[in-house]
């Protein structure tokens, strides 16, 4: 039986394996080095070499160099052309992320919709103009947080990215987190807080609650600015989650002071 498809990217055949088999596919870094002399490999013509850290995926191609990058501009110039998943053969632009790139705050949404394809900026449609005014709500500017999204291009007609789309990107999404180094982090919507979280809750569940990334960066989640335009009855709840948020956000403030 064949797991592998040469079309597919090597690493996700990896994690559907893993899923499948569990983690007997691979061994640790000590078993490796000693079972070779030599620490340079040779995958499909592209070099490889064994990764410096305790990670149980013990290899980086010199495509994944980008994840070396020293800032958000030095990210951005080393992935800005990815083609790693589908989503980039119909791309206008490679929606990176905008704002404060020393923020405490950061926003992460689902995924570019048409204007921002367009303009290559995250939420600067119409759901973006209604996260705005939330954001000034409780006293942010866009300016202050920084703004990114679980995939980096436009999902076709603005479909949920699908979960090997999220795989593949949520690696640069979590190096922009590194770099950043926020205190605390909102989700909006289910996608965002299932792609970053990891969770299967339904929405209902994960509102209200207090989440940890990394152990060190606290999480909350609420509602896309899409879905309140679609169903203008969930403002209130949004309102009062958002109200949470900055309210967690003065504290961690207050605490650090």
């Amino acid at each position: 039986m064949t797991f592998y498809n040469k079309n597919q990217n090597p690493l996700n055949t990896l994690i559907e394996q893993m899923e499948i088999f569990g983690n007997d596919l691979f061994i640790s870094k000590e078993e490796l080095i000693s079972s070779f002399s030599s620490k340079n490999y040779v995958l499909e013509n592209q070099p490889l070499k064994v990764s410096d850290s305790n990670e149980s995926f013990l290899f980086e191609a010199e495509d994944d160099l980008w994840s070396n990058a020293k800032d958000l501009n030095d990210l951005y110039s080393k992935i800005n052309t990815c083609t790693k998943c589908e989503l980039h053969k119909n791309r206008t632009n490679f929606v990176f992320g905008s704002g404060n790139p020393n923020s405490d705050v950061m926003i992460i949404g689902e995924g570019p919709g048409a204007e921002e394809d367009i303009q290559g900026l995250p939420f600067v449609g119409r759901a973006g103009m209604l996260l705005t005014d939330i954001l000034k709500a409780i006293k942010f500017s866009r300016d202050e947080v920084y703004i990114a999204n679980i995939v980096k291009c436009r999902p076709p007609n603005n479909r949920t990215p699908f979960q090997d789309e999220m795989n593949t990107c949520l690696p640069y999404l979590k190096k922009q987190i590194e770099l950043i180094q926020p205190k605390l982090i909102l989700c909006l919507g289910l996608t965002a807080a299932k792609g970053l979280l990891g969770k299967k809750d339904s929405l209902t569940s994960l509102r209200g609650k207090i989440f940890n990334f990394n152990n060190s960066i606290k999480v909350m989640v609420t509602f896309h600015p899409a879905a309140l335009l679609r169903n203008p009855g969930w403002k209130r709840d949004c309102w009062k989650d958002v109200q949470e948020f900055r309210k967690l956000y003065d504290e961690i403030k207050s605490n650090s002071n």
